[in-house]
């Protein structure tokens, strides 16, 4: 099994993630373990699935945020198959801005 693969080691990155008590850790943390252009992709993301999610179509979510197709399509996917972390932090986000 691959270091990558391994349960422990991979479990320390969520664990990490779990322990981080606001924002501005979340920040800093994130902009050591990451870079410029990783972090911006997840933001990206973020920003493709908070869109989807009010029900815009590609063609305006890509005017809003530069997202390719495929980017779209990809979170769109996970959105509806995918392991649940978008349906969890979505309505999150949305009831913080309520």
């Amino acid at each position: 099994m691959s270091k990558f693969l391994d349960k422990q080691s991979s479990d320390a990155l969520y664990r990490a993630i779990v322990n981080i008590q606001n924002e501005e850790e979340c920040r800093k943390f994130l902009e050591d373990l990451c870079t410029v252009s990783e972090l911006k992709a997840m933001q990206q993301r973020m920003d493709v699935a908070l869109l989807l999610d009010q029900g815009l179509i590609y063609s305006e979510i890509l005017e809003k945020t530069g997202a390719s197709s495929a980017t779209i399509s990809r979170v769109n996917r996970c959105l509806h198959y995918g392991a649940g972390g978008y349906k969890i932090i979505v309505p999150r986000l949305k009831a913080e801005q309520e």
